[in-house]
């Protein structure tokens, strides 16, 4: 029975992952338990799935999916907790900005009776004022819209017991949020802070797009608040047109003058437009969803297999 399984999706990542089979391997020799090092890779158009099974050819402990294309990186974790032995599960980026020392803290908390432990970032070394300030922005909004508690400032670098794992495999949702559905299933939990690192080399593969479908990813799959905004806001609207309307009246009954109000009119209607373009679009994404799941198509499809090929067979149309 393997004791730890590490979960790194991958996606053109090969000027990095060297260093990162280098770290992980100290890192993980210091357990002085059985593990293995799962790299998952998301369609690379470089040569890091090429490169990562010349290492899995004479070391055992590493293993690699490779996806038919580029699914996503909440898919790639999706599909290295279905093909995870480990009784805990760990999930870390390639791109080393979380530091892989951190492992052996979240272990020792696992040990001490947690199911999950999620790292925590302090600080956000590398990256711009305009990246740290949407990401702050995103998990406060998360917060407050959604109906579960998720952690402010966490991403996927943590780890999570086997039957937390288990309990995320039976979620059938389409469009993945993990850290949403981790914090979704309960379980003790607890965090390790840490300073985030800038990337070793290379570029971030979470473009403005990625973040945004990743944000909207989050807000739909765990609140309704944005479908209720348009209630409230309606009220409001009604409201504020009663109380221009009682202004209107006062100065015609009172002052013997109308309020020549056709301007005020314009920008209520452009607002009323601009406002309800904005819903539709929100039903858009609540619709899409759903039309997502009826579907039901695989989440991911797995060209092949390096060192797994017996949980491959088992596994053999999971996605």
């Amino acid at each position: 029975m393997i004791t730890y399984s590490v979960i790194i999706p991958i996606y053109n990542e090969e000027a990095v992952l060297h260093e990162t089979y280098r770290r992980l391997k100290q890192v993980m020799s210091h357990t002085s338990e059985s593990y293995e090092l799962l790299f998952v890779n998301d369609g690379s158009q470089d040569r890091s799935g090429a490169i990562i099974k010349e290492i899995s050819a004479w070391d055992e402990t590493v293993k690699l999916i490779n996806f038919s294309r580029n699914f996503g990186h909440q898919i790639a974790i999706t599909a290295g907790m279905d093909y995870a032995s480990g009784e805990a599960i760990i999930v870390i980026d390639a791109d080393l900005q979380d530091p892989p020392e951190l492992i052996l803290e979240m272990i020792s908390k696992w040990q001490e009776g947690y199911d999950v432990v999620y790292a925590k970032r302090l600080e956000r070394k590398g990256e711009t004022f305009f990246k740290k300030q949407t990401a702050r922005l995103f998990y406060r909004v998360l917060r407050v819209a959604t109906d579960i508690s998720i952690p402010l400032d966490t991403g996927d670098f943590r780890l999570i017991d086997r039957k937390v794992c288990d309990e995320m495999k039976r979620l059938p949702e389409k469009s993945r949020f993990v850290r949403g559905l981790v914090s979704w299933v309960g379980f003790r939990q607890t965090a390790v802070e840490y300073v985030r690192d800038e990337r070793l080399a290379g570029e971030t593969k979470y473009s403005l797009q990625k973040m945004i479908k990743l944000s909207m990813d989050g807000l739909t799959s765990f609140s309704f608040k944005p479908l209720k905004l348009a209630g409230y806001a309606g009220g409001l609207l009604s409201l504020s047109s009663l109380l221009y309307l009682a202004v209107v009246l006062y100065f015609k009954l009172f002052d013997g003058k109308a309020i020549a109000g056709w301007h005020l009119l314009a920008i209520l209607q452009l607002f009323l437009t601009g406002f309800m373009l904005v819903m539709f679009g929100m039903l858009g994404e609540y619709i899409g969803r759903i039309y997502d799941e009826a579907r039901d198509r695989p989440l991911y499809i797995v060209r092949e297999c390096y060192g797994l090929e017996k949980k491959a067979k088992k596994l053999k149309g999971i996605g």
